[in-house]
């Protein structure tokens, strides 16, 4: 098989650059491990920034995010009992959307498939070669067991945090692994209740950190700071509504309860690769970088990364103009780690260390009241929040 470029992985990345090559007339093969069932069916967090909502919208896949997102625009962060609201709107003219990750890949899959698309899921054993040359190939296994080759052009590796795309650039000859693990992780939750806000609220408490969070009008999700070492076993019902209580109810807010029907474990930590390429492969998403979820970051970043690669590598298979694939890691690097600090910076700020002392809670408090409180510290969490502008692309236009 012979495709324009291949690339490896279904997620937000992979798909959104299948689709925005398609809108310039280039080909593309995607190969992904799992079913289409496993990829639409795995319930993530989506908080879209203005910018992706926009590129969706533009792109021609925003429909039904439209139509069934939640528009928020603003956001409660509270702290010794009492609650503040930054408000995005007002601050900056911008918003976010709540829209799951699964519901975007829903979206873009059906897309993909109506427009032709080729998307080999059920794809095993995938195995990148000669990435370095002029002739890089891919070779898979097919839902049939039958061993498959398929040249290209170009590669993008959107495998993932678990990506084995990266491991082709060398350690440490050529790459450098940046990674920071944080001494705490979430508990999430998803439960059949009424919303406890219209908005998103986070908390900061001596007992540790909690999210408020929703889906709809009747499922919401809720996350706890735990213990490294704590398991889904340890926290019953009772437990869960009871922390969630301690941390976040106050004047302003009290966390409604309901059926719970999932739990879940959610690591912490944060990841940056450089570079993000290496002859004709090229990374994108969370095979390049990862990012606590605290500020709201991995799917807006893995768009944000094919909105500048989809153009790089449109300049080069069309006029064979290398600038913008040999300067993508440049180009993407400076958003990635603004995302970076911005995660770190909240994560530190809302959570609380395991050897927290008094000082430490008051200092943190201190920080909140410090930057809930003025217009220039509301301003820059808005601003970071609702997502910094797109780097204005060079050669095509959706």
């Amino acid at each position: 098989m012979r495709t324009r470029v291949g690339i490896v992985g279904a997620g937000p990345a992979g798909l959104m650059l299948a689709h925005l090559l398609h809108l310039q007339g280039i080909e593309s093969v995607v190969l992904e491990a799992r079913s289409r069932q496993e990829v639409e069916g795995t319930i993530r967090a989506g908080i879209l920034e203005q910018n992706t909502v926009d590129l969706l919208v533009e792109a021609g896949v925003g429909d039904r995010l439209l139509a069934e997102g939640h528009r928020h625009t603003g956001t409660q962060i509270r702290f010794a009992g009492q609650g503040r609201r930054i408000d995005f709107e007002a601050l900056t003219g911008r918003a976010v959307t709540v829209y799951p990750q699964h519901e975007v890949l829903i979206d873009l899959i059906a897309r993909r498939l109506a427009d032709g698309g080729d998307i080999r899921f059920g794809a095993g054993d995938v195995e990148v070669h000669e990435h370095t040359g002029s002739r890089p190939f891919i070779t898979f296994v097919d839902g049939d067991g039958q061993r498959q080759r398929l040249e290209c052009e170009l590669v993008a590796g959107c495998d993932g945090s678990r990506t084995a795309t990266r491991n082709l650039i060398p350690e440490p000859a050529v790459r450098t692994d940046y990674f920071r693990q944080y001494p705490f992780v979430w508990f999430g939750i998803l439960a059949e209740a009424p919303r406890t806000s219209d908005e998103l609220i986070y908390a900061h408490s001596p007992s540790g950190f909690a999210l408020c969070s929703t889906r709809t009008e009747t499922v919401q999700r809720h996350y706890l700071q735990v213990s490294v070492d704590d398991t889904v076993e340890d926290w019953s019902d009772a437990r869960i509504w009871d922390e969630l209580h301690r941390r976040v109810d106050g004047p302003g807010a009290e966390v409604r309860e309901g059926a719970i029907f999932a739990k879940s474990v959610l690591p912490f930590r944060s990841f940056v690769c450089e570079p993000m390429q290496s002859g004709r492969l090229f990374l994108a998403g969370d095979a390049a970088h990862t990012v606590p979820p605290t500020g709201a970051k991995g799917m807006n970043l893995a768009m944000a990364d094919v909105w500048v690669l989809a153009d790089a590598m449109t300049g080069f298979l069309v006029s064979g103009d290398r600038r913008g694939l040999d300067g993508y890691t440049a180009a993407v690097l400076p958003r990635v780690w603004r995302a970076q600090h911005f995660s770190w910076w909240m994560s530190t700020m809302l959570h609380t260390a395991p050897d927290a002392s008094p000082f430490d809670i008051r200092r943190q408090e201190a920080e909140l009241d410090t930057v809930t409180s003025s217009d220039a510290g509301r301003t820059l969490i808005a601003e970071n929040y609702t997502g910094l502008p797109l780097r204005e692309r060079v050669y095509a236009r959706v």
